[in-house]
């Protein structure tokens, strides 16, 4: 498990070592995929949804960890969060164990605070 806090070091948020692998493999090898993003958007069924994607630019108001971007809204959702990289029968995802979340949808990226 690795943790990487926010430049003021009063955000963190935990990564373990098969997320950040395989974060690195679609980084290293994407010419637009310089950045794994991670966003909080309102919706799905639960009211709050995350979104994985790949970026090859930063905002100016968001925060970089390593290789991964969160804007700062995102950002206070998700502290203390856990980002995992499952491999399972149905396919690989990305997984984020929320402690703030109070409930979540089946499809697991769906959840409410």
């Amino acid at each position: 498990m690795y943790t990487i806090f926010d430049l003021n070091m009063t955000k963190k948020i935990n990564f373990t070592s098969l997320a950040l692998k395989q974060i690195e493999k679609i980084t290293k090898d994407g010419k637009n995929k310089k950045y794994f993003r991670i966003t909080v958007q309102g919706g799905g069924c639960s009211g709050f949804k995350y979104k994985f994607s790949f970026d090859d630019k930063r905002d100016k108001n968001d925060l970089i960890f390593e290789n991964v971007l969160i804007d700062a809204s995102s950002l206070e959702v998700i502290n203390g969060s856990t980002i995992d990289y499952k491999s399972e029968m149905i396919g690989n995802s990305f997984v984020i164990n929320n402690p703030k979340a109070s409930s979540s949808c089946g499809c697991g990226l769906s959840f409410s605070l």
